[in-house]
């Protein structure tokens, strides 16, 4: 069935459910009441990408702060904690800032000429990056392409659009070159296996329905679901799973999703439908009966510069992606979220702004934004039902396979609020505009059978159960 079709929001209307309980000596229900029988999405994880050579701005920074900044990108107990790596599969001839160089910068000949690989061990930093990531304990590394080479399209080069030859609709005096493009993806996570690193998931494209200057590759859905019929077998052969279609916006995800899921052959061989967040953001459920990921976004920073702050107003401040987070999870039923960048330099809205020139960097609140959610929900807990009572509030609640449950309170109302929650001897930890998702004892207490909460104006809180819970 669809998931379109099953999905349940986590959010119920505002009602009061702290009134009078029915029937004479029936307990009070809490303000935020878990409902543990009521299951929806498996998390796979929170990420962010490291491609177009960002990589290398942290590789290149003093030793000293490189240490720093690979502790908070990656860090379990201080850092961001990302449960999945996204990296750029290069399609440029060139290896220069803001490309990604190639495994096959020039034509072998043809797409049935044997191909000519070639492998530095270092790919733009990301290899070094991802062995960093390994030993801090991220397990899943989701590979991406932008494009195809040039020689493999129908414009001659990596950007400005184009298509893959071989395509319905295009035509090469090349030739067909789809299977080569297959087999040119399965052997850059092969070159990656042989560093050590095991690449999980896999995707041919990325916003296939936008033209950039930069490296960029137009698809159709009706070609999309082509390729992965194509791609699939290959892929299954490898190990690896099929991410498809990393649409520019979520709605416009949704026709890449019916393309795939028309088509049974095609459907067979997706694992992962994805999409971005840019032209619209993931608030509703795809129609596909696989796992959802959001997987690129991040707010523009053309006009808000280099910001740090939680909550000035500005599209980059940290409360704005916690509630993108929030939406994701409890409104598409995604079972991933990805972020664009860790690091970047300049007027950037990733989690830290790296000046490598200098030596140094700084951390925006988007970092604890992401890490109040990525620390402490992990991989394959699963989203419980949840109803709120609190007007500016949104909740969601997670199990994680410990037992442990997680309740994430993001208030978005500028007055404090006290509240009751359905859950025992919870850790706290506040981010707001003064707090860093820091430790915070003093925002619970035990008042009855429920726990009490404090949630300061514009914050969120993230309670997080010293024991497995019960109903």
């Amino acid at each position: 069935m669809l998931r379109s079709l099953t999905f349940v929001a986590v959010l119920a209307p505002a009602i009061t459910l702290a009134g009078p309980a029915a029937g004479a000596g029936a307990a009070p229900q809490p303000d935020i009441d878990i409902q543990r029988s009521q299951t929806h999405q498996t998390i796979d994880g929170f990420g962010y990408s490291t491609a177009f050579q960002r990589a290398t701005l942290v590789h290149n920074l003093p030793a000293d702060k490189q240490k720093e900044v690979l502790d908070l990108l990656l860090d379990r107990r201080k850092g961001a904690a990302p449960s999945i790596l996204r990296l750029g599969i290069g399609s440029s001839a060139t290896n220069v800032y803001d490309s990604m160089l190639s495994i096959q910068p020039a034509d072998p000949g043809g797409p049935d000429a044997p191909p000519k690989y070639t492998w530095d061990g270092w790919d733009s930093g990301q290899v070094w990056f991802s062995k960093e990531a390994q030993r801090r304990g991220v397990k899943r590394f989701y590979a991406d392409a932008w494009s195809a080479p040039g020689y493999m399209k129908t414009n001659g080069t990596d950007v400005n659009g184009g298509n893959l030859c071989g395509l319905q609709g295009t035509t090469c005096a090349s030739g067909d070159w789809r299977a080569a493009y297959a087999r040119y993806l399965v052997q850059y996570a092969k070159f990656y296996q042989q560093e050590g690193i095991k690449i999980s998931d896999i995707a041919f494209l990325n916003e296939p329905d936008w033209t950039t200057e930069y490296a960029s590759m137009r698809f159709t859905p009706a070609q999309a679901a082509e390729f992965v019929k194509v791609f699939g077998p290959y892929a299954d052969q490898a190990g690896l799973k099929v991410v498809c279609c990393e649409s520019i916006g979520w709605k416009s995800s949704e026709a890449y999703a019916q393309a795939i899921e028309n088509d049974p052959e095609a459907r067979k061989h997706l694992d992962i439908m994805s999409g971005h967040g840019y032209a619209s953001g993931a608030d509703f459920p795809l129609s596909t009966s696989k796992p959802t990921w959001m997987s690129e976004w991040a707010p523009s920073s053309v006009a808000d510069g280099w910001n740090e702050a939680w909550d000035s107003g500005k599209v980059t401040d940290g409360i704005n992606i916690a509630e993108r987070i929030h939406n994701t999870l409890a409104l598409s039923g995604s079972t991933g979220f990805v972020y664009w960048l860790g690091g970047s330099r300049g007027k950037t809205a990733a989690l830290i702004q790296i000046d490598d020139a200098n030596g140094g960097y700084r951390v925006s609140s988007r970092l604890y934004a992401f890490a109040a959610y990525s620390r402490f929900i992990r991989p394959d807990a699963v989203r419980l039902g949840v109803n709120s009572a609190g007007d500016g509030l949104k909740v969601s609640a997670y199990r994680n396979t410990d037992g442990t449950e997680v309740v994430e309170i993001l208030n978005t109302s500028h007055e404090s609020v006290t509240t009751t929650v359905d859950l025992k001897r919870p850790a706290a930890y506040l981010t707001d505009s003064t707090h860093n998702l820091e430790r915070d004892q003093a925002l619970v207490s035990k008042r009855g059978p429920h726990t009490s909460v404090t949630l300061a104006p514009r914050s969120l809180t993230t309670l997080v159960s010293s024991h497995p819970q019960h109903d």
